[in-house]
Order: structure tokens, then C-alpha cells, then sequence
């Protein structure tokens, strides 16, 4: 019962006396031990770092495929506004545990990431964690067919502070706005 693989409860009793225990096994309770995703995440990205020749592009596909694959997709021809975009992606990247703040002045959109949960690894394989950051805010976005576009993240703008631009996106056969 103190490391979590089964579970106490009494049994009713008709006569008088103790109660007596029944025992039941904690489902996956065999699963016990201390976890290492931190050496994992180490592993992974100094794999990419060092073995392709476009890393952080390589990071920022996969970035882009988790985006879509976390976000719901609207009805066929249904359109987000800019706002229920960004309130959306909000909800997901708060969900992952990065503290974001949306700041809108105008047409200009951030989201500033007041926590990134991968903080250790961001900084020592900064050019694979931080294109996968920014690939998944585009793959979500690009899923919910919003008005706007991840356009740069710019890392550790303050020592806890990483900052999403948000731009307007293009559409199929339109050109990118010029900068």
C-alpha cells in the first residue's frame, strides 16, 4: 500500500467484531519507479542535432504534425476568426504548460510563452526544441484554418520569457503578405 500497488477497503460484517480487509491490486500498479523523460528529450533532440542535416526544419515538420494532430479541426468551409484562433491556440499551449499570454495591438499578435515546459533541453538544443514549438503553433493553427500564422518565435527573449509572432497566414495560390 505505501509505494501504490494495491488498494484497502473493510468488508461489511453480519456479526460483531473487527472488520475485515479486502486487498485489490492497483491497475498498471507494477509500473513503479522513477522516470527519466528529461534524458529521454536529451536523447531525442541531440539525435536530431547531430545526425540531420536540417535539424531545426526537420523539428519544425514534426512541430507542425503534433499541431494538427492536438487541434480540432472546424467543419468543412467554416472559418476561425482571428480572436477564437488565438484563444484556441491559447487553450492548447496552456494545456502543454507553457503560461501564454495573448497581446494583440491592432493587427499584431504575440503570445507570450511565460514558461516553457522543456526549459532544460530548449537550452542546450535550442535550434531543434524551439523550431518544434514553433511548428506545432503553426500545424494548430493551420488545422483550424485561422486568419494567422505562426510567423517567428523568438527564444528566450527574457530569461523566462520566449515570444510567439503571430502574422496574418496566406491562403493556397495568394501570396505572403509583405513584411
Amino acid at each position: 500500500m505505501d509505494v501504490g500497488l494495491v488498494t484497502r477497503a473493510s468488508q461489511p460484517r453480519a456479526v460483531p467484531g473487527r472488520p475485515s480487509m479486502a486487498y485489490q491490486a492497483v491497475e498498471g500498479g507494477d509500473a513503479t519507479g522513477q522516470r527519466h523523460y528529461r534524458l529521454l528529450a536529451e536523447m531525442l533532440t541531440s539525435l536530431i542535432a547531430g545526425t540531420l542535416a536540417e535539424p531545426g526544419e526537420a523539428a519544425a515538420q514534426v512541430g507542425r504534425e503534433w499541431g494538427r494532430y492536438l487541434t480540432e479541426q472546424p467543419a468543412p468551409y467554416q472559418r476561425i476568426a482571428a480572436p477564437a484562433a488565438i484563444a484556441a491556440l491559447t487553450a492548447i499551449l496552456e494545456e502543454i504548460g507553457f503560461a501564454p499570454e495573448a497581446v494583440t495591438g491592432g493587427t499584431r499578435y504575440e503570445l507570450r510563452l511565460r514558461q516553457c515546459p522543456f526549459r532544460e533541453v530548449a537550452e542546450t538544443h535550442r535550434a531543434v526544441v524551439c523550431q518544434l514549438h514553433l511548428g506545432l503553433m503553426q500545424g494548430a493553427l493551420e488545422q483550424m484554418r485561422a486568419p494567422l500564422t505562426a510567423g517567428r518565435l523568438q527564444p528566450f527573449a527574457e530569461p523566462s520569457l520566449c515570444i510567439a509572432t503571430l502574422e496574418p497566414s496566406r491562403s493556397p495560390g495568394q501570396p505572403r503578405p509583405a513584411n
